[in-house]
């Protein structure tokens, strides 16, 4: 969940189930109660249909804690506050385990790296800013926490294969941006 749309109508549907939610936030949800097991299959597949799924396995619970973790940092982050913080060591302290291990599994399941995930994670993030903000490339770099306005411009290119002023002026129909939950 990445959206306030997504925890709301997380929400929603698992209230029709009668049960009480404590909390929803992105990517985790706490109820009062444990749904009965032949309640669990329906609510696999109302969420499904919602676009959602039903984490139950504990290595991909960790993965999505991870997902979650960066998507919170870089994307609600205060934009007024540059990313100070080395990422392995926000990961570790929110996972609660070993980054070398969280780093492997990882990589097995996604099939990249924390860190070239963390990239593509923040290019979203800029884009979105170059699209709807009126912020110069420099105060972007800083707040994203880039050396430099040439480091954010050569990864931005790298990753899109536009430099980030080509992007900013193309045709708004032609700045696609990737839904954080398909990041790869």
């Amino acid at each position: 969940m990445v959206c306030e749309r997504c925890i709301r109508v997380v929400r929603e549907e698992l209230q029709k189930f009668g049960l009480d939610v404590r909390t929803v936030e992105l990517g985790e949800v706490e109820v009062v109660q444990t749904p009965r097991s032949n309640d669990i299959n329906s609510i696999k597949k109302i969420l499904e249909q919602n676009g959602f799924e039903l984490i139950e396995d504990k290595n991909a619970k960790t993965i999505e804690a991870v997902k979650t973790a960066i998507i919170r940092l870089v994307h609600h982050n205060h934009d007024t506050e540059p990313m100070k913080l080395k990422y392995s060591e926000y990961i570790a302290q929110k996972i609660g385990k070993d980054y070398h291990s969280i780093s492997a599994l990882f990589s097995s399941v996604e099939n990249v790296t924390i860190e070239q995930y963390i990239i593509k994670q923040k290019i979203e993030r800029v884009k979105e800013l170059l699209k709807y903000d009126d912020r110069s490339l420099s105060q972007i770099a800083e707040i994203m926490g880039y050396s430099s306005v040439q480091h954010l411009s050569n990864q931005f290119k790298s990753v899109t294969g536009f430099t980030p002023g080509s992007f900013k002026r193309l045709n708004p129909k032609h700045q696609h941006r990737i839904p954080l939950d398909k990041v790869r």
